[in-house]
């Protein structure tokens, strides 16, 4: 992960976005700062691809919102532009997808860590998903195998559920009913 801004005189918002070269990196504005990721490595792409399969082929299925996957951008305020690498929007709130981007908090977020990004996906992601009202966020960890899932409780996310590959869990969700998500599915080589 890569700041370039250390200290900004002031915090910058979509339309600076919108001047960064499309130079193939993931650039991403959280509480106004810019944040550069280079491209992730093969295992986060089959983890997340495994992952997109079963979220999209449920959602269709049902026909219950939206899935997509980076690059997209989500601009949950003025100063805060993500791209998750995984999300979904049910149709309740269908109201806050455009052509562009998704113009405010996804039902669900999920980021794939990588080297690279784990500290920031970990702390400074987390409390963006939380501060803005995003109802789910899940943490997937290739290295451990594990789904850390964070639900909103009020204002604020509950303790998070850890789950494991290595103890054969099955992640669910009060957002999709019916939805099982095997771990052994998830990080299948």
């Amino acid at each position: 992960m890569e700041r370039t801004v250390a200290q900004t005189a002031r915090k910058l918002t979509y339309e600076d976005l919108l001047l960064f070269p499309d130079d193939g990196k993931r650039h991403e504005i959280i509480a106004g700062e810019h944040f550069v990721t280079a491209a992730p490595n093969l295992r986060h792409q089959r983890v997340l691809l495994h992952l997109t399969r079963i979220l999209d082929d449920f959602v269709e299925d049902r026909g219950l919102g939206r899935v997509y996957f980076a690059p997209v951008d989500v601009l949950l305020s003025q100063h805060d532009i993500v791209e998750p690498d995984l999300l979904f929007v049910s149709h309740a709130r269908a109201g806050i997808l455009t052509l562009a981007n998704v113009r405010g908090a996804p039902d669900l977020a999920v980021e794939v860590l990588s080297p690279s990004t784990r500290r920031r996906d970990e702390t400074i992601k987390r409390d963006a998903y939380e501060r803005t009202g995003i109802c789910e966020y899940w943490l997937v960890d290739p290295e451990a195998e594990t789904i850390k899932v964070f639900h909103r409780d009020g204002e604020d996310f509950a303790r998070p559920l850890l789950y494991s590959r290595h103890q054969g869990d099955v992640v669910t969700t009060p957002l999709l009913p019916g939805l099982q998500v095997a771990l052994a599915a998830v990080f299948a080589d």
